[in-house]
């Protein structure tokens, strides 16, 4: 009875990698309510709720998990996404993603998708040679990063003169 929060979040995470992301949230539920203090579940009802475009709840539980637990480089990673990706919003706090691309970097400093999530948020303030720096980087570490050369490409034609 006691490990029954692992089984409801082993099948919500199950869920989630079949796409059945409301069933997940409920598994995950279930997790949390017999245990309220496990960063896991937060994160992964969080992927869920990301998945649902349920964006301000992926927020608060991608908070809640790092709350939990700082170190959780993924949770940093993906609150930088949804603020770099949404659409719904007119004025997306960009610093608010490079603090969260920063700290996910200081935890792996070659998350190469970081990198690019870094370079992007950059591109948006109109920091374009740090951009250039972060892509230069990516490169460095993963030559055959094609997204990587094509974004530096564009940076360095339209951008940097």
């Amino acid at each position: 009875m006691t490990d029954d929060y692992k089984k409801y979040l082993d099948e919500g995470i199950y869920d989630i990698k079949s796409g059945k992301y409301d069933s997940a949230i409920e598994k995950i539920n279930k997790s949390i309510e017999i245990k309220n203090d496990w960063e896991i579940s937060y994160f992964y009802r969080a992927v869920a709720y990301q998945a649902l475009e349920h964006f301000d709840e992926a927020m608060l539980d991608y908070t809640k998990a790092l709350q939990l637990n700082e170190k959780m480089t993924d949770a940093y990673y993906n609150r930088a996404r949804i603020i770099l990706t949404r659409k719904d919003i007119k004025e997306p706090d960009f610093e608010a993603a490079v603090e969260n691309l920063e700290k996910a970097l200081k935890l792996d400093e070659k998350f190469l998708d970081a990198m690019y999530a870094m370079a992007a948020a950059h591109k948006k303030l109109g920091n374009y040679s740090k951009a250039l720096e972060y892509l230069e980087k990516l490169i460095e570490l993963e030559p055959e990063a094609i997204n990587a050369r094509a974004f530096k490409k564009l940076l360095l034609q339209k951008y940097i003169k």
